[in-house]
C-alpha cells in the first residue's frame, strides 16, 4: 500500500500543480467578482432575506422533493466536513495565519458565486424517470447553453462523480479513521461502523439524506461553535492579538512552510474553495431538488451555504488555533502540527481535555459530508450512466468508505481531491460566466419586496 500511495503521489503532483495553480485559482476568484459586481452587491445585501426564505414555507404547488431548508443543509452537510477542522488547520500550518484572511475573501466572493449556481440548477432542472427533480451543472450546461456544449455537461459529470470519491468520501473517511485511531479505534473498525451508517442512509435517495442533514447538520454545527465560543472566551485577551496576527501575516508574505506572498494567498484560496465548494458546481445539485417556484429564492437560500461554512465556522476554528498558539507545536519528530491534529491539539491547550469536541465533530461532520456528497455522486453517475446505475455507484461508494478508512494517506488523498476538484470546477466557470446574463436578468425580475411581504 506504501507504494500505491507514493505512486499516486507521484502521478497526481504534476497534474495537482497545473490544475490548481493560479490560472484555476484565478478563475475561481474573478468569477466570484464578476457575478458579485454583476449583481451589484445583493448577495451580501440579502443575507437576512435568504434566512427569511430558508424559513418560509414552500408556496402550495411548488416542485421539488425537499425543502428549501431541508436543500440548505444537505448542501452544507457536503461542505462543513475536514475542511472546516482539518483544512483550516492545514491552511494555517502551510500558509501561516494570513491564509485565513485569505479564506474570506474567496469566501465573500464565492457567496454571489453559490448564488448563482443554485438560480441556474433551478431554472434549468429536469424531472428523471422516477419522477424527481434533477439539476445542476450538466444540466444548465446542456440546456441552458445549447446541445453544442453537451460535450462540457458530460465532463463536469465525469469529473464531478470521479471528485465525490476523493473530497466528498475518501478524505473525509480517512480523517476520521485517523482522529478515533488516536483514540485507540482501529482503523478496520471505523471503516466498517462508518461503512454501515452511511449505506443505511444512502439507500434511501435524497430524501432519507435530506431528513438526516437536517437533523445532524444544525445541532453538530451549533454545538461546535459553541465549543469554540467557550474557548474564545476562556482566551478572550488572545482574541484581538489573533485578529492582527491574521490580518499582519496576510500581506507579510510569511508562508509558516516558508514561500513567498503567493503561498499565503494560494493556500487560503485553495482551502477555502475546498472547504465551501463555491465554483465546483457541487451545491446546485443539491438546491435543484428543492421545493420551490422561483429560482432566485432558492439562490438566497443557497448562498447562505457559503456565509455559514467559511465565515462563521471555519474562522471559529482558526481562531481557537491561533489565540492557543497551538500552530507553534511540533510533533514526535519535530515537525509542525497540521490537519485534524492541529485543531485537537488547540482545543486541549486553550481547555484542557476539550480536544474531544473536535473529534467528535469531525465524525459527525464527515459522517454528513459523505452522505451529501454520495448525492452529488449519484447524480453525477446517473447524468452519463442512466439510473441502473444507481444501486452500483451506492454500494461503490460504501467500499470507498471502508477502504479509505484502512489504507489511505493523508498526502495522496487530499492531494488527488485537490486535483479532481480543479477539473470539476472549470467546466461549471466556464457555464457560470456565459450563463451569467441569464442570473442577472432573472435577479433583475425578481420582486424582492413582495417576496419579503408574504414572508412576513
Amino acid at each position: 500500500m506504501e507504494n500505491f500511495n507514493a505512486s499516486l503521489e507521484a502521478i497526481n503532483a504534476p497534474v495537482n500543480s497545473l490544475v490548481w495553480g493560479w490560472p484555476t485559482v484565478g478563475l475561481i476568484a474573478i468569477t466570484g467578482i464578476f457575478l458579485m459586481v454583476g449583481l451589484r452587491f445583493m448577495p451580501l445585501q440579502r443575507l437576512v432575506y435568504g434566512v427569511r426564505m430558508m424559513l418560509l414555507p414552500s408556496n402550495k404547488g411548488s416542485e421539488g422533493e425537499i425543502t428549501p431548508f431541508q436543500a440548505l443543509m444537505t448542501s452544507l452537510s457536503a461542505t462543513i466536513g475536514t475542511g472546516n477542522i482539518a483544512g483550516v488547520a492545514g491552511a494555517i500550518a502551510v500558509g501561516g495565519p494570513g491564509a485565513v484572511f485569505w479564506m474570506w475573501i474567496i469566501a465573500i466572493f464565492g457567496i454571489a458565486t453559490k448564488y448563482a449556481e443554485a438560480v441556474l440548477a433551478v431554472k434549468f432542472r429536469e424531472t428523471d424517470g422516477s419522477g424527481n427533480h434533477v439539476g445542476g451543472p450538466m444540466y444548465y450546461i446542456r440546456n441552458g447553453l445549447g446541445s453544442g456544449w453537451s460535450w462540457l455537461a458530460g465532463l463536469f459529470a465525469l469529473f464531478g462523480m470521479l471528485a465525490g470519491f476523493g473530497i466528498g468520501n475518501g478524505v473525509q473517511a480517512f480523517e476520521v479513521s485517523s482522529a478515533l485511531e488516536s483514540a485507540g479505534v482501529p482503523r478496520l473498525i471505523t471503516g466498517v461502523v462508518l461503512g454501515a451508517a452511511v449505506f443505511a442512509v444512502v439507500i434511501g435517495g435524497i430524501r432519507r439524506i435530506a431528513q438526516a442533514a437536517s437533523t445532524l447538520v444544525p445541532l453538530m454545527s451549533v454545538l461546535y461553535v459553541g465549543a469554540c465560543i467557550v474557548l474564545l472566551i476562556v482566551n478572550a485577551s488572545e482574541v484581538p492579538n489573533a485578529f492582527g496576527t491574521i490580518f499582519g501575516n496576510a500581506f507579510s508574505g510569511e508562508a509558516a512552510a516558508g514561500g513567498a506572498f503567493g503561498q499565503v494567498v494560494l493556500m487560503g484560496f485553495k482551502r477555502g474553495i475546498f472547504s465551501n465548494e463555491a465554483g465546483l458546481g457541487s451545491a446546485p445539485i443539491a438546491h435543484a431538488a428543492a421545493r420551490t417556484d422561483d429560482p432566485v429564492r432558492q439562490g438566497t437560500v443557497a448562498m447562505l451555504g457559503t456565509f455559514i461554512d467559511t465565515l462563521v465556522i471555519c474562522t471559529m476554528t482558526a481562531l481557537v488555533i491561533i489565540t492557543s498558539q497551538a500552530n507553534t507545536l511540533l510533533d514526535e519528530v519535530g515537525n509542525h502540527l497540521s490537519g485534524a491534529n492541529l485543531s485537537i491539539a488547540a482545543f486541549n491547550k486553550g481547555l484542557p481535555g476539550s480536544g474531544f469536541v473536535v473529534t467528535v465533530g469531525l465524525v459527525v461532520f464527515a459522517f454528513t459530508t459523505i452522505l451529501g456528497w454520495s448525492f452529488y455522486g449519484e447524480r453525477c453517475t446517473s447524468y452519463i450512466f442512466g439510473e441502473r446505475a444507481i444501486l452500483p455507484f451506492r454500494l461503490l461508494w460504501v467500499a470507498m468508505v471502508v477502504f479509505a478508512s484502512v489504507a489511505g494517506k493523508s498526502g495522496a488523498l487530499w492531494g488527488v481531491a485537490d486535483t479532481l476538484n480543479g477539473l470539476m470546477a472549470l467546466p461549471n466557470l466556464i457555464a457560470l460566466l456565459l450563463l451569467s446574463g441569464t442570473v442577472f436578468n432573472l435577479t433583475r425580475n425578481y420582486q424582492f419586496n413582495s417576496q419579503q411581504s408574504e414572508a412576513d
